[in-house]
């Protein structure tokens, strides 16, 4: 019985015990479950959202870390361009883009930021391709032909170029500035009544603040996938810049100050047609590049001109990678892994630094003695009947105009408050010379109505920029314009008659844009469509630049605006310096106007580039005949690469396409004229290898072919005549007639009659065994020579239809000196990688050899001596070489040519100077005297540059 009262017992108490802990267990489990419950609500309900976001966002991504580029080096490891570390200003779109206020909210901050930026003096990056005229008010396009089709393409969000519609395919620059406009909401923000917003695109906005927020909105919509990448709103930024930026780092989100690297060129105006510069890669580049690295991106600076873009991928180097994670306004939380870049190759060049220098100097010094050989105390340069292009001369009075018409002087700064009494009487004047300017051109338009071939000089300028500004305001829609109508050709061409009666012709043709006129009617009959075009005008014209230079050069012929003034003017604006007493010597008059002129000239105060008269350009090529390594390639006049880089100066770029000496041509490259008697060398070689004449074949000079018919075509030296010449005494006298019948005989077919055609084409034959059918291997841009297709007698003189570069010309000349050799040109001497792992040389290539009997290369090189012993250089070496001349415009003075090679009877190098509009090949010739002079050291740069010599003007002769 106890047994069973003892076993109940313990069933209780284990009961018991086991009640508890169950109900403990529930107990814990319901404060688990609880606890749980809460922990997910909190989650979930209350803080879901954010621990959401943070989680989706916290996201892996890899950037890659720029290399730093390879350096540039001469031949002998002169620095000529590196890198340098540097501030950017960069902004990150980190708004919430599906906000109302998202575009408002980002060009405020953008607009900000400007603000800081030009304030302290920095540059916005300009790399769009939509830019301000001169006047900064109007948008151009920088870009042309397919490149402009790509841009077109691109801003409006096409891969195709058939995905343009024919709107997009023709938008103006304003068109598209507005279309960007709307798409980020650049303009003004009214607020309503009713709680909206009234938005108006591009107003608030000047033109040039409109187009500096549109590039950066466009440019940070390239890396719009990529939030994390910032995009640079100014490159190479002060330090005040920098202080300013950080300071209100606080009320502009997302703009920030990084580290960079800006590019950098050493004495940049002698090597930035070889170098080039670099640049943000454009959407068309970066295709390209992609093609070859795919590690390429949208915000890569990349060499866009130059050997910086044809070496890109050698200076480039590796990227690096950082591996990191962001949150969701792309802001980097912590850094996982790093690959450091392995920096690009350094490119070491074929030029000699000193030599290219030297040859640039010489050139600009030589350039202004010509035109001061040619300057003339006259109003204007009246032609006699007989006048050949050698007799043209240069007013003072064109030199006064061009300090305004090349923007030396700023006609802006006339009615500035600060301008100075000299300005503020000019532009008094100015302004009343405008005013009877208007009256005489309404006068005109209204009731004289003249024909244009009975107006004065000074009305037919101004009529004839009136019409051709309606052409560029697209007023004139030369789309719809018939050009081979009778009535537009008796005004282009017959000016027969007046402006009013064309113009009044252009509207029943329908070839007036009307909406591009302030017309409130939108039907108007013709005479309120006239005078709807007379008031457009009157009001445009008040303010453009170009018909205000117009003026001013007929004010200045009429001295309305005297030379003093001009003088005046140049000091006032700090265009030139001069001493206290010459100041005051210009101001009392003891020094006139033109004798201040010509100082300035002579000095180089004021440069053949900056007046912009005839001749202002050159090139020189010098080439070591025995490698065909290029060791100078001069290119005047030339601009500052620094300027074009890490962001281009817009404002500087404008001057540089405005600048009527074209500064950035290369002279060298990309400039072809006829070689003219440059090319008789050639013409020789195809007579001898042909058979047409021999070493000992003589021909006699007359002053008149008449093969051909008459008028035959004359020798330079008519009336007078050579005589009898062997080929040594053609090259020597540069005799057209024997060179003439030399290409007659070319085109004789086996029955003795003459055929052009067969003549050119053995011309062509020995042109292309020179190396003048193709470019001339250099590893630069280059513009592709055109051999004579015409007339095989006025061909072997250099004219027909042929035109080559100076650096064509030097490999010609390169392989004349080492009789046959016509080498691939190069300017890349050797490569270094990055990483040091070696030196990859670079040797010029042959293109071809052309054998020929020795005694033929003696009359040819005898000949090319002894036209040079006619020149009295004064050299320590014997040259050969051969001078041309060749016509382009017989209102210009004609190009100056000369090859030539040194010494005579060892060439060591080969030398090709051309100087555009530069009247006598014997200028040419003594420029290259001047710059051997300096390579063979019998002069120094300082004495060839800092003293005017007599010597170029005195020894110069006429001929070809």
């Amino acid at each position: 019985m106890f047994d069973g009262i003892k076993f109940r017992k313990d069933m209780g108490d284990f009961v018991g015990r086991l009640n508890i802990r169950i109900l403990l267990l529930i107990a814990v489990v319901a404060a688990g479950t609880g606890l749980l419950i809460y922990r997910l609500f909190s989650l979930q309900i209350v803080n879901g959202e954010e621990y959401l976001n943070n989680f989706q966002l916290r996201i892996r991504r890899e950037i890659s870390l720029p290399a730093a580029r390879g350096n540039i080096y001469d031949r002998n490891g002169q620095l000529l361009a590196y890198n340098e570390l540097a501030y950017s200003v960069t902004i990150r779109d980190l708004g919430d883009t599906d906000s109302s206020s998202h575009n408002r909210d980002l060009n405020d901050t953008i607009n900000k930021a400007i603000d800081i930026i030009e304030k302290n003096r920095d540059q916005v990056n300009s790399n769009f391709n939509i830019v301000l005229n001169a006047d900064a008010d109007q948008y151009e396009f920088s870009v042309d032909g397919a490149r402009l089709t790509r841009f077109r393409a691109d801003v409006y969000g096409h891969a195709k170029l058939e995905d343009l519609t024919k709107e997009e395919a023709n938008a103006s620059p304003d068109m598209m500035i507005l279309s960007l406009a709307k798409r980020y909401g650049i303009g003004s923000y009214t607020p309503k009544d009713d709680g909206t917003t009234t938005f108006v695109p591009e107003e608030g906005y000047d033109k040039r603040r409109l187009l500096q927020v549109a590039t950066i909105r466009y440019n940070l919509q390239l890396n719009s996938f990529k939030k994390y990448i910032a995009t640079a709103i100014a490159s190479d930024v002060s330090d005040k810049t920098v202080s300013s930026i950080l300071e209100n780092s606080n009320t502009m989100q997302g703009i920030n100050i990084e580290n960079d690297t800006v590019r950098r060129y050493v004495d940049a105006k002698y090597f930035a047609h070889i170098l080039g510069y670099t640049g943000t890669v454009s959407p068309e580049e970066l295709e390209e590049l992609q093609k070859e690295n795919p590690d390429y991106t949208a915000t890569d600076q990349v060499g866009k001109s130059g050997i910086e873009k044809s070496l890109e991928t050698t200076l480039q180097g590796t990227k690096g990678t950082k591996t990191v994670y962001v949150d969701n306004l792309g802001k980097e939380l912590e850094t996982i892994l790093t690959v450091d870049p392995v920096a690009g190759g350094d490119v070491y060049l074929t030029i000699d630094k000193d030599l290219q220098e030297a040859a640039y100097d010489i050139l600009e010094k030589k350039l202004s003695e010509i035109i001061l050989a040619k300057i003339r105390p006259i109003r204007e340069y009246i032609p006699e009947e007989k006048a050949t292009a050698e007799d043209i001369t240069i007013p003072i009075y064109t030199v006064y105009y061009q300090t305004i018409n090349n923007n030396i002087i700023s006609i802006d700064h006339f009615g500035a408050a600060d301008a100075s009494d000299t300005e503020k009487a000019v532009y008094a004047s100015f302004g009343t010379y405008l005013n009877g300017t208007r009256e005489k051109l309404h006068a005109e338009m209204f009731d004289a109505k003249t024909p244009y071939e009975n107006l004065s000089k000074e009305m037919q300028d101004y009529e004839s920029y009136i019409i051709q500004f309606m052409k560029d305001q697209g007023v004139l829609d030369m789309d719809k314009v018939n050009t081979k109508d009778e009535t537009y050709l008796a005004w282009t061409k017959e000016e027969t008659i007046s402006m009013t009666e064309f113009l009044y012709y252009c509207i029943s043709q329908n070839w007036i844009d009307v909406t591009k006129l302030d017309m409130e009617e939108t039907y108007a009959d013709s005479a309120e469509e006239f005078q709807a075009i007379a008031d457009w005008l009157d009001k445009a014209l008040s303010g453009d630049k170009g018909f205000a230079k117009h003026l001013y050069h007929y004010m200045i012929l009429g001295d309305v605006v005297s030379g003093g003034q001009i003088c005046q003017l140049l000091l006032d604006q700090n265009c030139v310096s001069v001493s206290t007493e010459e100041a005051e010597a210009l101001s009392a008059g003891t020094e006139s106007s033109y004798d201040f002129m010509v100082k300035r000239i002579t000095n180089l105060d004021l440069t053949p580039a900056q007046l912009a008269l005839d001749p202002c350009s050159g090139s020189i090529v010098i080439t070591d005949v025995n490698t065909g390594d290029v060791l100078a390639l001069v290119s005047y006049p030339s601009y500052d690469n620094n300027r074009m880089a890490n962001g281009v100066d817009a404002a500087y770029y404008e001057s540089l396409r405005q600048d009527l000496s074209k500064p950035l041509i290369n002279y060298a490259t990309q400039q072809r004229t006829a070689p003219g008697s440059t090319f008789k060398p050639i013409s020789a070689t195809a007579g001898l290898m042909e058979g047409a004449i021999t070493t000992s074949s003589e021909i006699t000079c007359t002053g008149v072919f008449t093969k051909i018919g008459e008028p035959g075509p004359r020798c330079w030296i008519y009336p007078a005549a050579h005589g009898t010449l062997n080929v040594v005494g053609g090259i020597q006298n540069s005799c057209n007639d024997f060179f003439y019948e030399v290409g007659w005989r070319l085109g004789l077919d086996d029955g003795g009659t003459y055929h052009p055609e067969i003549g050119v084409e053995k011309l062509k034959k020995y042109a292309e065994m020179y190396g003048l059918g193709d470019k001339s291997g250099i590893e630069i841009e280059e513009a592709a020579p055109i051999i004579s297709s015409e007339d095989a007698v006025r061909s072997a003189i250099g004219q027909g239809n042929s035109n080559y570069t100076t650096v064509g010309l030097a490999r010609y000349v390169t392989a004349v000196a080492n009789s046959g050799t016509a080498y691939n040109l190069t300017l890349v001497d050797k490569t270094t990688a990055g990483d040091g792992s070696g030196v990859i040389d670079n040797s010029a290539t042959i293109k071809s050899q052309l054998n020929m009997d020795p005694s033929y290369w003696s009359a040819i090189h005898e000949g090319m001596e002894k036209v040079v012993e006619g020149l009295s250089f004064d050299l320590p070496v014997t040259v050969a070489g051969k001078t041309g001349t060749a016509q382009e415009n017989a209102e210009r003075p004609n190009h100056a040519l000369f090859i030539g090679y040194a010494p005579y009877d060892r060439p060591q190098i080969a030398v090709a100077t051309r100087v555009a509009n530069g009247y006598l090949s014997s200028y040419a010739a003594h420029i290259t005297e001047d710059v051997l002079k300096y390579y063979y050291k019998a002069a120094t740069k300082e004495e060839l540059t800092t003293t005017t010599s007599s010597a170029l003007v005195n020894n110069a002769l006429g001929g070809d």
